[in-house]
């Protein structure tokens, strides 16, 4: 009656998923600072870039705590109905 949980993410996904961060952010790393443009715009465009990754970050981690809360209380719910259905005895005379 428990539900399975998910299982974690391997380490191939998790090195593919790190090098794909860090190519597209050198990527865009290389074209801010080869754009034909004063050094304030530069600086404005990596400050921009900056801070989406870092909202990025904060909006995953955010993501991530609402579903584990969420799973938690699932799972302290599912534990109390099974011991709830445990102790049960549908045979018991009520006591009067």
């Amino acid at each position: 009656m428990t539900k399975p949980t998910a299982a974690p993410a391997t380490g191939a996904f998790f090195a593919q998923s790190a090098t794909s961060f860090g190519i597209s952010l050198a990527a865009v790393a290389v074209g801010v600072a080869y754009l034909p443009v004063d050094g304030w715009v530069r600086a404005f465009l990596a400050i921009a870039v900056l801070y989406a990754i870092t909202s990025a970050f904060t909006l995953a981690k955010v993501v991530r705590d609402r579903q584990e809360s969420t799973a938690l209380m699932s799972r302290v719910d599912q534990a109390r109905l099974e011991k709830l259905l445990a102790e049960h005895d549908p045979y018991r005379e009520p006591a009067l």
